[in-house]
């Protein structure tokens, strides 16, 4: 199964850092949020990624060509300019990296991936927000629902689309962008989608979060998958601080590939 990564947008709110870098290339702990978040979904045995790119891009596909090169170990003569290589145990992840445009919306950059999607469910996630979601356990969830997409919806007071729950069935019935209301369970990435929720996507200029999930439900075609752990989005320079914050103090929660053997959970979750 792939995984798709939004990782285009200008992260506007910290500029501090994304005046330099795009905001998947900020780093926790000394390595980009973007690789914490592959490493969640590795650790639950999907290894083949689609990131879209967008603002400064080139330095994310820089990050992926270097990737095998930074952690290795070399010998250099300079005088018969020669390397020598010891390679590291490298992670087992294929990445394809597509260039979706810098002022292409959430919808457009999914819709202008679809070729490398193939006709197999995939899941979908942000460049900005980490957890300990059990990917296997949403994507089973999933598959049970036979819907067209499915939401991972978190509970986080704040700024963005919230989701309103039927009592008695899995399905959204109301999808608000920038909701401000505390206490609402809002969406918090970690999708699982059909191919064919992508005919929900118009152009270039389509957010996902908009006219394509409200298409799905109208279609009674949203799943909602309730997460009660930990999540945690990078949107600020608090926030950032509040990760780093976590990492610093050591075992921090969306690290579940540091909390127990991948191979038991694997054999657990199968």
């Amino acid at each position: 199964m792939k995984v798709v990564i939004l990782a285009g947008g200008y992260g506007t709110r910290l500029s501090e850092h994304t005046s330099v870098v795009p905001k998947p290339l900020v780093e926790i702990g000394g390595r980009p949020i973007l690789w914490h978040i592959m490493k969640l979904y590795s650790y639950h045995g999907l290894n083949d990624f689609v990131i879209c790119c967008g603002y400064k891009g080139i330095l994310i596909k820089e990050y992926f060509l270097n990737y095998c090169n930074h952690g290795s170990d070399f010998t250099i003569d300079l005088e018969r300019n020669q390397i020598e290589t010891y390679r590291r145990p490298a992670e087992p992840w294929k990445v394809t990296l597509v260039d979706t445009g810098e002022a292409t919306m959430t919808g457009g950059r999914l819709k202008r991936v679809r070729e490398h999607l193939g006709d197999s469910t995939f899941c979908l996630t942000y460049g900005d927000g980490v957890g300990d979601v059990n990917i296997r356990e949403l994507i089973r969830f999933h598959h049970e629902q036979s819907a067209l997409a499915t939401v991972t919806a978190v509970q986080q007071p704040g700024r963005f689309g919230a989701i309103n729950l039927s009592n008695d069935r899995p399905r959204a019935s109301h999808f608000r962008e920038k909701d401000a209301r505390d206490g609402q369970m809002i969406n918090g990435g970690f999708f699982v989608v059909e191919p064919q929720a992508l005919d929900t996507i118009d152009d270039d200029a389509s957010v996902w979060e908009q006219a394509p999930l409200a298409r799905l439900i109208d279609q009674d075609q949203l799943a909602v998958y309730r997460h009660h752990g930990y999540w945690q989005n990078m949107d600020t320079l608090r926030d950032k601080a509040i990760l780093q914050d976590l990492w610093d103090r050591g075992n921090p929660p969306w690290c579940v590939w540091n909390q127990a053997p991948a191979s038991a959970q694997l054999a657990t979750t199968a």
